[in-house]
C-alpha cells in the first residue's frame, strides 16, 4: 500500500486571529486560521487551506494588487512570501519584532510594515531582480508608541500612519518638495484606522473611543511637487544675498512663497459613534474609497455602516456579543467581511440586500469526535462547545449546526443509510438528527442521569448504544421507538469506547477496568467473552471484515485480538512513536514525558491491512498490522503557539526565579489577552486566563473511499488525501511497456491489450488517452476481456474521472458495463473492493446532484419562456382583433410572433456542457 497522503484541507475552523482581506477580484476572501490561511471562494462555493505553515499564529495578511503573491506575518515577526498561484513559499524573512500592519501600495511597487513605533517601506518582491526579495527602501520614525494602521494615497507617493500615541502622520514615500511629514492630533485614544479620500489628500482618522475626525487638505494630489526640498545651507546663502540687497519687500514675498509651498490641513468636522453615552470600544474599521462608505466594528459585536463625509448612518447590525476583530470591504464595496476571534466566526454581509453571502463558524472549543458518511461526502464533528456540525468534504463548508446538546459531545456517528446523524453528550442524552429536515427527531435518555462517554450504532441502524463514564453501564435503545431495550452491566470502570462488528451484531466495549467485553446483542443476554488486558483500555475498533479487533491501552501499546476465539494475535509498542513534546512548564524531558503518553483513537484502513492511531501528541502513526511495523508518521502541525511542541528546554526563558512561561504576560484587550490586575482587585472576569492550548489528536477516521483520512486536532479538523503529484507508480512493469508501445497497440485497434499495458505503466495521462480513444461501441467487448485486477483499477479510474471529466455519458457507460459484467465476482470479494465501490458511489452521487440542479434550472427557464411567449401571443391576438373590428376591410395579416406560440414539447432543449 502506498501512503502518499498529504495535507489537503482544514475544516472546523474558519478564523482565529488577524486581519481578513478580499482578493482583488472581490470573489474570494483570505482568512488566517492559526498558522495557516484559508481561501473561501464565494463565487464557486468552495474553500481551500493553503499547504503553507508559519512557525506561529499568523496575525497579518497582505495581498499584492495583482493577487499573485501574499505576505504572511506571525506573532514574533517571521514573514512568509507565498505565491497564491503555485501555493508555495517563495521566501522567508524575519522582522525581529512583532508586526502590527502590512499593506501594499496601490501600484504594487512597495509595501509598508509597522513594527513597534517604526514604519519600514520595502520594495515589493517581483518588481526588481534581487537575490533578497525584501529590500528595504526607507525607515520612517516619529510615533512615540506602537504604529497601528497604514493607508496609501492612490498614486502611492504618500502614506498615513496611525499610532497609539493618539497622533496620525502623513509621510512622503518619494521625494516631494512640499511634503516630508505632517502630524495630526485631535484624538483622545489610540488610532484604529486612517484613510485617504479617493484621488485626494483629504484624510479620515478614527480612534478607539469612537471618534471620527475629517481633515481637509489645501493641496490636490496632482499638485505634489516631485524632488527634494531646498537644503538649509542653500536657503541661508540665498537669505544673506537678499539681506545685502536690502530688499525687504522681496523677503516678504519669498516667505509667503515658502508657506504656500508646504501643504496644510484643517479639521473640517468631528463625529462620535457613541452618541447615547454608553462607552463602546471601536476595534476595527475599513473604508471603501470609491463608494465613500465606512464600516466600523465594536467590542460589543455591533458594526455600523456610514456614508462619508456627511456621516450618514446606512444601517447598524449586531452579529454576536463578542468583539469584532477585523472588517474588510471587497473591491466593489458590495460585500463586508466581519471576523470574530472569540467565536471563530466569519461572515460576509451584503449591505444592499441585507443578507448573508457567507456565514461560517467553527467549534470555538476543541473538537472531540468525527465520523464520515457512508459515501464519504460529509463529515460530522462534535465539540466541547456542545455543537454538532456537518461539513461538506467537497466545498469545505458547514451546512448545518445542531445546538440541542447542553454539554460537551462525546461521540458522533452516521447511520448506514447516511441520512441520520447520532450524537452522545455528557449532558446524559443521545440525539438523532434528520439530515433531510434538519431536526432532532429522537432523544435517548437513561433511567438515571448519566454522562455518556462513547457511542456506537449497529450496521442496520436499529440499535443505538452508549457507554457511561460514571455508572459503568452500557445502554441500548431502539431507533424506531426510542425505548430503552437493555442495560448491559459488568464493567467495573468507566466505559471508554464502543464499536459494532461490521459482519454481525457483536458489540465490543473497552473500559478502564483493564477488560474488553464482547456482547452478543440478539442471541443471548450478558457478556459473551471477556478479554483481560494488562492496562486500561482507551479505544477499541473492529477490522472491516469483523474478524479482528484492535485495542489501544494506557501503556501505549496496541493489541490485536480474535474476538471469536478470545486469543491475542499481535501487539505493537507505540509509546515511543508518539513523540510527545515538552511543555513550557515541565521540569522533565520530552523523552520522559512520552513515557506516559498513549493512543486514544484507532481506525483501520479501508482494506484492513493497516491501522491509523492518534493520541495526546502532535503525531499520527500508521502501522502495518501483519508486520507490526511503523509505516509512516504524520506531524499535524509545527505551530509553536501551541504547548508541548518543543523537544528541548528553551533556556532563554529560564531565570533564577523559574521559567518565564509561568508569568501571565498581560496584553491589552484588543490583542486577545488581558491586563494583569493588582492583588485584591475583584473587578472584571475572574475566570479569564491567558494560556497556551496543548496540541493533541482527539479522533482519527479513514474515509470509506480509502482516498483520505480526517483527524480532529487542536488546530481543527484536518483532512489528508492521496498526493496526486506522484506521476510514476508502475504496477507489474516490463521493459517492453512504454507509451510508444501503447500507442502502437491503439493504432492496431488492440484496445484491451493497450488498456492493460497502460494500467501496468500506471501514468494517469496515458490511461486517460487510451480510455478516451476506445470507441463507445467497443466498451462491452473490452470489458469482457479484462481480468479482475484490471477491473478494479478501471472502476477506480472511472470514479476519479467522473469528478472532473466532461465526457459524462462515456464514463457512465463504462461504469454500467463493468458492473453488469463483473458484478457477481465483485460481490464475492466485496471486502477488498469496498473502498473502490464507495469512491465510485461518491462520484456518481455528486454528479447526479450537479445535473439535477442544472435540469431544474433549465426546466424553470423553459417554463418562464413559455409563459412570456403565451402572454405576448395573447396580447398580439387581442390587438389584432381590435384592429380587425376597427377596420373591417383590412386583410388579416399573419402574426409576427407566431413562432413563439408553441407547446413545451416543440421547444428545443437547451444543451449545457458539464
Amino acid at each position: 500500500m502506498k501512503f502518499s497522503y498529504k495535507f489537503s484541507n482544514l475544516l472546523g475552523s474558519v478564523y482565529r486571529r488577524g486581519n481578513v482581506s478580499f482578493t482583488p477580484d472581490g470573489n474570494s476572501i483570505i482568512s488566517p486560521v492559526g498558522n495557516r490561511v484559508s481561501i473561501f471562494d464565494l463565487k464557486n462555493n468552495k474553500s481551500e487551506t493553503l499547504p503553507v505553515e508559519a512557525q506561529m499564529n499568523i496575525v497579518c495578511v497582505a495581498q499584492s494588487p495583482d493577487g499573485n503573491t501574499a505576505i504572511l506575518v506571525d506573532e514574533v515577526g517571521a514573514a512568509l512570501l507565498v505565491s497564491l498561484v503555485s501555493k508555495s513559499v517563495l521566501h522567508h524573512y524575519h522582522f525581529h519584532k512583532p508586526v502590527h500592519t502590512v499593506k501594499f501600495s496601490p501600484d504594487g511597487k512597495k509595501f509598508a510594515v509597522t513594527r513597534e513605533n517604526h514604519t519600514l517601506v520595502y520594495h515589493a518582491p517581483g518588481k526588481t531582480h534581487d537575490f533578497n526579495p525584501f529590500r528595504l527602501y526607507r525607515s520612517y520614525h516619529g510615533p512615540y508608541d506602537d504604529a497601528t494602521c497604514i493607508d496609501w494615497t492612490d498614486d502611492s507617493r504618500a502614506f498615513a500612519v496611525g499610532s497609539r500615541d493618539m497622533n496620525t502622520r502623513v509621510h512622503a514615500a518619494t521625494a516631494l518638495q512640499n511634503l516630508a511629514v505632517y502630524s495630526f492630533g485631535g484624538h483622545k485614544d489610540a488610532i484604529v484606522g486612517c484613510f485617504f479620500e479617493h484621488k485626494s489628500l483629504d484624510l479620515y482618522t478614527i480612534s478607539r473611543d469612537g471618534t471620527l475626525v475629517i481633515w481637509e487638505c489645501d493641496t490636490d494630489l496632482d499638485d505634489l511637487v516631485p524632488g527634494s526640498a531646498r537644503p538649509k545651507k542653500e536657503k541661508e546663502v540665498e537669505d544673506k544675498v537678499k539681506e545685502e540687497d536690502d530688499s525687504e519687500e522681496s523677503d516678504a514675498e519669498d516667505d509667503d512663497k515658502d508657506k504656500q509651498e508646504k501643504i496644510l490641513y484643517k479639521k473640517v468636522s468631528k463625529h462620535y459613534f457613541n452618541k447615547e453615552g454608553d462607552f463602546n470600544t471601536l476595534t476595527s474599521c475599513d473604508y471603501h474609497k470609491r463608494t465613500h462608505f465606512l464600516v466600523t466594528g465594536f467590542a460589543s459585536g455591533i458594526f455600523h455602516l456610514h456614508e462619508l463625509p456627511d456621516f450618514n448612518l446606512i444601517h447598524s447590525l449586531s452579529i454576536s456579543d463578542q468583539r469584532i476583530a477585523s472588517v474588510s470591504f471587497n473591491s466593489t464595496g458590495d460585500w463586508i467581511a466581519l471576523a470574530c476571534s472569540g467565536l471563530g466566526q466569519l461572515l460576509v454581509w451584503e449591505w444592499q440586500s441585507e443578507s448573508y453571502v457567507l456565514k461560517q463558524q467553527g467549534h470555538f472549543n476543541n473538537m472531540s469526535s468525527l465520523a464520515y458518511s457512508p459515501d464519504g461526502q460529509y463529515i460530522v464533528t462534535g465539540g466541547e462547545d456542545g455543537k454538532v456540525k456537518v461539513w461538506n468534504t467537497g466545498s469545505g463548508f458547514c451546512f448545518v449546526t445542531f445546538t440541542e446538546h447542553t454539554a460537551a459531545i462525546a461521540g458522533t456517528i452516521f447511520t448506514s443509510n447516511g441520512h441520520v446523524v447520532i450524537s452522545a453528550s455528557l449532558d446524559g442524552t443521545a440525539r438523532a438528527f434528520d439530515l433531510h429536515r434538519y431536526r432532532n427527531f429522537r432523544t435517548f435518555t437513561s433511567p438515571r442521569p448519566a454522562q455518556f462517554s462513547c457511542l456506537a450504532v449497529d450496521h442496520s441502524g436499529d440499535l443505538v448504544c452508549c457507554g457511561a463514564q460514571d455508572m459503568f453501564e452500557i445502554f441500548v435503545w431502539s431507533m424506531q421507538t426510542g425505548r430503552l431495550l437493555e442495560v448491559l452491566a459488568g464493567h467495573e470502570g468507566p466505559v471508554a469506547s464502543l464499536t459494532f462488528s461490521p459482519a454481525d451484531a457483536i458489540l465490543a466495549s473497552a473500559s478502564w477496568d483493564k477488560t474488553i467485553r464482547v456482547w452478543d446483542i440478539f442471541e443471548r443476554k450478558g457478556c459473551r467473552e471477556t478479554l483481560q488486558l494488562g492496562s486500561d483500555a482507551l479505544a477499541v475498533t473492529f477490522r472491516p471484515d469483523g474478524k479482528e479487533v484492535a485495542i489501544a491501552m494506557l501503556s501505549g501499546e496496541i493489541q490485536f485480538w480474535d474476538p471469536h476465539n478470545a486469543t491475542q494475535t499481535g501487539s505493537i509498542e507505540g509509546r515511543h512513536d508518539l513523540g510527545a513534546g515538552r511543555k513550557e512548564t515541565d521540569k522533565i524531558t520530552a523523552k520522559t514525558s512520552s513515557a506516559g503518553k498513549s493512543f486514544s483513537s484507532l481506525c483501520y484502513t479501508a482494506d484492513g491491512t493497516c491501522i491509523l492511531a492518534g493520541g495526546r501528541s502532535k503525531n499520527i502513526c500508521i502501522y502495518h498490522v501483519a508486520e507490526q511495523l511503523l509505516i509512516k508518521k504524520f506531524e499535524i502541525s509545527c505551530n509553536l503557539s501551541f504547548d508541548a511542541m518543543e523537544e528541548y528546554l528553551d533556556r532563554r526563558k529560564m531565570t533564577e526565579w523559574g521559567s518565564l512561561a509561568l508569568v501571565d504576560e498581560g496584553q491589552e484587550e484588543g490583542e486577545g489577552g488581558k491586563a494583569i490586575s493588582l492583588p485584591g482587585v475583584k473587578k472584571g472576569d475572574m475566570a479569564s486566563r491567558h494560556w497556551k492550548p496543548e496540541v493533541r489528536v482527539s479522533c482519527v477516521q479513514f474515509s470509506p473511499t480509502g482516498r483520505a483520512f480526517a483527524t480532529t486536532t487542536t488546530e481543527g479538523l484536518m483532512v489528508y488525501s492521496l498526493d496526486n503529484s506522484l506521476t510514476f507508480d508502475p504496477f507489474d512493469l516490463d521493459m517492453d511497456i512504454t507509451p510508444a508501445t501503447i500507442r502502437r497497440m491503439l493504432g492496431r485497434r488492440e484496445y484491451a491489450t493497450a488498456l492493460m499495458m497502460s494500467f501496468r505503466l500506471n501514468e494517469g495521462a496515458v490511461i486517460q488517452e487510451v480510455v478516451e480513444t476506445i470507441p463507445h461501441t467497443e466498451v462491452s467487448h473490452v470489458s469482457q476481456t479484462l481480468p479482475d485486477t484490471y477491473v478494479d483499477r478501471m472502476l477506480l479510474f472511472v470514479a476519479s474521472q467522473l469528478e472532473t471529466s466532461r465526457h459524462l455519458e462515456f464514463y457512465l457507460t463504462w461504469c454500467q458495463t463493468l458492473l453488469m459484467l463483473h458484478g457477481q465476482r465483485l460481490k464475492n470479494r466485496s471486502m477488498s473492493v469496498l473502498a473502490m465501490l464507495r469512491a465510485l458511489q461518491k462520484s456518481v452521487t455528486r454528479r447526479y446532484e450537479d445535473i439535477s440542479k442544472l435540469c431544474d434550472s433549465n426546466r424553470y427557464s423553459l417554463q418562464y419562456i413559455l409563459s412570456v411567449a403565451q402572454q405576448e401571443g395573447s396580447r398580439k391576438r387581442k390587438a389584432g382583433g381590435d384592429q380587425e373590428e376597427g377596420e373591417g376591410e383590412m386583410e388579416e395579416l399573419p402574426d409576427e410572433d407566431s413562432s413563439l406560440q408553441m407547446s413545451e414539447d416543440d421547444l428545443p432543449m437547451q444543451s449545457h456542457h458539464i
